[in-house]
């Protein structure tokens, strides 16, 4: 079993703190239904800053590769995952829901004491993998290469008088 720090977010966000580790992607339950294998390692750093636009923040960077299913063939699909995101802290949800919602701002999570940083690690990669994941193009799919001949409503147009092509 690897290590399960614990912060105090709005502390180690003031203390600039930094802790980086890893973990096996086995360790990440939640994980495990959307995974086709639960082998690999995710790498973190997590980083405090103490005011950024008005706030305590924490910047979290993630880095490893996740095992999931093409959803186009249903092979194997290597998902590489490596993104920084930013974490606005508020000390209650009432603080938070008072803060107007910024499409591109950083997203906003109340702290707490106790924070597991297993947890966040894996809320964020949660987060990153897409609902359906496929390949660019797979290999040998013959459902792939028809679809790319005709598209699924080019019988339509000429049923609704359109250009044919």
């Amino acid at each position: 079993m690897s290590h399960q720090p614990v912060i105090d977010g709005l502390e180690f966000a003031r203390a600039a703190a930094r802790l980086q580790g890893a973990w096996p992607v086995a360790e990440f339950l939640r994980l495990h239904d959307v995974l086709r294998s639960t082998a690999g390692t995710l790498h973190y750093e997590l980083r405090g800053v103490p005011e950024e636009q008005g706030r305590p923040v924490l910047r979290l960077k993630v880095d490893g590769a996740l095992q999931l299913t093409c959803q186009r063939c249903l092979g194997a699909l290597e998902f590489p995952l490596r993104f920084e995101v930013a974490l606005r802290l508020a000390a209650t949800q009432e603080e938070m829901d008072a803060e107007p919602l910024e499409a591109e701002g950083p997203e906003s999570i109340v702290a707490g004491k106790d924070m597991r940083v297993q947890a966040l690690v894996e809320d964020e990669v949660l987060l990153a993998i897409p609902i359906a994941p496929r390949h660019e193009t797979c290999a040998g799919s013959v459902a792939g290469a028809e679809s790319r001949k005709q598209t699924p409503f080019a019988g339509l147009r000429g049923l609704i008088g359109g250009p044919k092509h």
